[in-house]
């Protein structure tokens, strides 16, 4: 392990977007007399009457759930986008915007309201994979959509509105802005190479085995080298694959298994239910040669040293670049020791 990047403050660079992280590993050690966040480990009912989510409960809209068994996707009831929006266009000097249509789905992952994904077995986070599946080439089938999001949001720090286990997709016209700076990136790298960015990324990772926490015969679980949050991972395809459409035999289960891994640790990490937001990157569904694409599901949590303790991105982050203390290879050493 290079003991310079242990040490010393330094930057390092994201691939998949061509920006910077800087890291200051020196600051670890600071003391906290700032906010701590409220903690509830409280045990919740398998089955909660006033939620909307629940099986056979009636939503704010009057329609009820089925009295689903496993997985459950409705369409948003409070959806971002819209599908009936009106195409315009405005150029009005440098005043410019442009009509963005959309569909957005809710993707309820269990009908037992007490469970997160860290509770849940592979073989039934497999049938939230399926659902994934099913969703993002249905919806990429539209011609409306070129670009589907599949994402969840993980505790109330969070900003989730309802603990029972669900995620969502967002479907829309054109690619969000993370999403165009990778495909560029991607792209840009597969010309020049003729191979994919992250596939010869994890062969690299995979050889140092300093940031990989996990790994099965499909994927690899790792604290990306570029990482900005303390506990950022990620879940790669060993083979190059554009999107999750192209899991195939054993692949889905061993993809629900990388998931149910990661997130078990991190409920292990600091005794609690760990929050996050997680989202898939994957090929555009616009019709377009997309073979640069290798897919990736990122975590994104932001507790720092404790359960009650955050990382903030204000100030520096939000008016420089974004900044970490505990370097990436400690943050995979911690969670490696937990699975």
């Amino acid at each position: 392990m290079n003991t310079d990047l242990q040490d010393y403050s330094h930057k390092r660079y994201n691939i998949l977007t061509g920006e910077w992280v800087l890291v200051s590993p020196h600051r670890a050690k600071r003391p906290w007399q700032g906010q701590n966040e409220a903690v509830s480990n409280a045990v919740r009912p398998a089955y909660d009457a006033s939620c909307y989510l629940c099986a056979g409960n009636t939503r704010i809209n009057g329609e009820e759930n089925p009295k689903y068994e496993d997985v459950f996707v409705f369409t948003n009831d409070f959806a971002a986008l819209q599908t009936e929006s009106k195409n315009f266009n405005v150029n009005d000097g440098l005043l410019i915007a442009q009509s963005e249509q959309g569909i957005c789905k809710v993707i309820c992952f269990s009908p037992d309201h007490s469970k997160s994904l860290a509770d849940m077995d592979a073989k039934d986070i497999e049938k939230v994979v399926f659902a994934w599946q099913k969703e993002y080439a249905e919806l990429g089938n539209n011609p409306l959509i070129n670009y589907v999001q599949i994402f969840e949001n993980k505790g109330a720090v969070m900003g989730c509105s309802n603990p029972h286990p669900h995620g969502q997709i967002w479907s829309q016209t054109t690619l969000p802005n993370e999403v165009d700076k990778k495909d560029q990136q991607q792209r840009a790298y597969y010309d020049k190479n003729k191979s994919s960015l992250l596939g010869d990324y994890i062969q690299q990772e995979l050889t140092k085995q300093e940031r990989i926490i996990f790994e099965n015969d499909g994927f690899v679980v790792l604290v990306p080298f570029w990482a900005i949050w303390p506990f950022e991972t990620m879940i790669v395809p060993k083979q190059q694959q554009q999107s999750i459409s192209d899991l195939k035999g054993n692949d889905t289960f061993l993809f629900a298994e990388a998931i149910s891994v990661i997130t078990k640790a991190y409920d292990k990490l600091f005794n609690t239910s760990f929050p996050y937001s997680s989202g898939i990157h994957q090929a555009p569904t616009n019709g377009k040669d997309n073979s640069h694409w290798h897919w990736h599901m990122s975590f994104y949590p932001p507790l720092l040293r404790s359960a009650t303790v955050k990382k903030f991105m204000v100030g520096y982050e939000m008016f420089g670049s974004p900044q970490r203390d505990i370097t990436p290879e400690i943050a995979a050493q911690k969670l490696r020791e937990l699975i």
